[in-house]
């Protein structure tokens, strides 16, 4: 399929999509539920009794949400990314503080090994004040070691019972987290977050169970609300590696069908680079956002116009789809805030490892603000 540039003579660009599940890496099975459908949990069973309080106070809900964070082979970058998310609390104006991480997967490369849990997450986070919650990525149910259920680690260090010190935690404080499941809803002030599971195939797959709790999800989801949807593996991407999914895209177009609700915003990860789409669609502006540079190593390039030149943007990929801004030389973090009115997104680039981490280039390189209520951008 190629698709014409958005600027006035610009070259065709190829953008690549993928159109079903790649079965060399194939559906790994679900472990068994940890809490009771629909698998929701509400903040308060994840920030503090304060941090409610000021939520409520400020009348807005601020959080940090990056995928792709595992520091396999090189930590450095996920340990920058990590100070800077430090920084960012440290630094919030009273009323704006972040509440907590969301994590859009890929916590542990490159089989989710127990074993690398605090290398990759304990470790890193050790001064990191808030809780982290998520979803997984491939990589974290992928199997190396047969003999181990996929997503274990996982589920002992994220979906717990009762919160407490796991083996892998080491020296850290850091207790696991009680979510219901490896697919769940966050219940928060003036949003609701879907987050779904896309497990390990290239593209992405769902069971049939998962779709129809999606189904679900929407279809309940209160209108008063924000509601965020989050996966993994990306509907949109004009990445040279991995691009994005023809099959998510079709199944959340079936599940808006069936329950006539739009999500407000969608997040995924798994591509290394920050990617902020637009979608047009009845009536309504809709953010799709990719933000894989949590910490790997490896950032995943952009797709260049045939003489070799970058994208520049705004481009449309697709019709009705455009790509708004991009990052894919530098690691970063995405901060949200929400209100009963508008969602706000800010995606700060950080030092490489090889410059000064406390005095390198800091950028905000993209900031965007939706009226989620009217479903357009300001």
């Amino acid at each position: 399929m190629t698709i014409p540039g958005s600027h006035s003579g610009e070259s065709s660009v190829r953008i690549r999509r993928m159109h079903a599940p790649q079965t060399n890496q194939p559906f790994r099975p679900l472990p068994p539920p940890t809490g009771t459908t629909p698998y929701h949990l509400s903040l308060d069973h994840i920030v503090s009794a304060d941090a409610l309080a000021e939520i409520q106070r400020a009348k807005r809900m601020a959080f940090h949400i990056i995928g792709d964070t595992g520091g396999v082979k090189a930590p450095q970058a996920q340990q920058i990314v990590a100070m800077y998310l430090e920084n960012d609390i440290q630094n919030a104006s009273s009323g704006a503080h972040p509440a907590f991480f969301y994590h859009l997967g890929d916590i542990v490369y490159y089989y989710g090994e127990a074993a690398n849990y605090y290398s990759q997450f304990y470790e890193p986070y050790i001064q990191y004040p808030l809780s982290i919650v998520g979803i997984p990525g491939n990589h974290d149910g992928d199997l190396f070691d047969m003999s181990v259920s996929s997503l274990a680690a996982f589920v002992e260090n994220f979906c717990a019972k009762e919160p407490h010190i796991t083996p892998e935690a080491g020296d850290s404080t850091r207790e696991a987290e009680t979510q219901p499941y490896v697919y769940w809803t966050l219940e928060a002030p003036f949003a609701t977050i879907v987050g779904t599971y896309t497990n390990v195939p290239e593209g992405g797959e769902l069971d049939a169970a998962q779709i129809a709790w999606l189904e679900g999800e929407f279809a309940n989801a209160p209108q008063d609300r924000a509601l965020l949807l989050a996966m993994h593996h990306p509907i949109y991407s004009a990445d040279q590696l991995h691009s994005g999914s023809t099959y998510m895209e079709q199944l959340l177009e079936q599940v808006i069908q069936k329950t006539q609700r739009y999500p407000d915003a969608v997040f995924a990860g798994h591509v290394h680079n920050y990617q902020r789409f637009t979608r047009a669609i009845a009536g309504r502006q809709i953010p799709y956002i990719v933000a894989g540079t949590g910490g790997y190593w490896h950032l995943h390039y952009m797709q260049k116009n045939p003489d070799g030149t970058a994208l520049r943007v705004p481009f449309e990929v697709e019709p009705g789809i455009t790509l708004e801004s991009y990052s894919d030389d530098r690691h970063g973090f995405l901060r949200l805030e929400v209100t009963d009115q508008v969602l706000t997104g800010t995606y700060t680039t950080v030092p490489r490892p090889q410059e000064s981490w406390r005095n390198g280039p800091v950028q905000v390189l993209d900031s965007f603000t939706l009226n989620w209520r009217e479903h357009r951008l300001q």
